[in-house]
């Protein structure tokens, strides 16, 4: 079933612009306390594409680099979702970027698909990758596709992961 709202078309379980941007808002706030709780500076940038809040930090300097790690991101991605499911009442697929390490985590994401291909190329029925979350899985499935080959996540919680094969 689907609704009109606001001139904009939409599946009921997926969230409007507003609502995104309201997420994002709620996350911004959020995150903005912690910063100053440990007294860091950083800009907070929202974004809404692809049916996801983005909330990027930037321009903290050397303070926020110490916590864009790839674990300390997600560990505040959680909190953030978390924070903000407590307000609405929903689930938030809301993204968060610290100094720009997602794209970082991108490119470091598609070197290790030219580096599963070129083994498959080389002989291997498959790769398997090392662990990742469901958003670097999402980028690697989209990459891998795009590539011609096939890719397919095995494995439950944090050890979920992919494999790449011939497509």
């Amino acid at each position: 079933m689907s609704t009109e709202r606001a001139g904009e078309s939409r599946v009921d379980d997926e969230l409007g612009l507003e609502e995104l941007e309201a997420e994002g808002d709620l996350a911004a706030d959020y995150i903005e306390g912690l910063l100053d709780i440990a007294d860091m500076d950083g800009d907070i940038d929202i974004d809404v594409a692809n049916g996801r809040a983005y909330v990027a930090v930037t321009g903290g300097g050397e303070d926020l680099d110490r916590i864009a790690s790839a674990e300390a991101v997600q560990a505040l991605q959680d909190l953030a979702r978390l924070a903000v499911q407590a307000k609405t009442g929903r689930f938030s697929r809301l993204i968060v970027d610290i100094g720009g390490s997602r794209d970082a985590r991108a490119i470091e994401l598609r070197g290790m698909v030219d580096a599963a291909i070129a083994q498959i190329a080389a002989g291997l029925d498959r790769v398997e990758l090392e662990p990742m979350s469901s958003y670097e899985r999402k980028l690697v499935h989209d990459e891998v596709a795009e590539r011609g080959f096939h890719s397919e996540s095995r494995g439950e919680g944090r050890d979920r992961r992919l494999v790449i094969s011939r497509g």
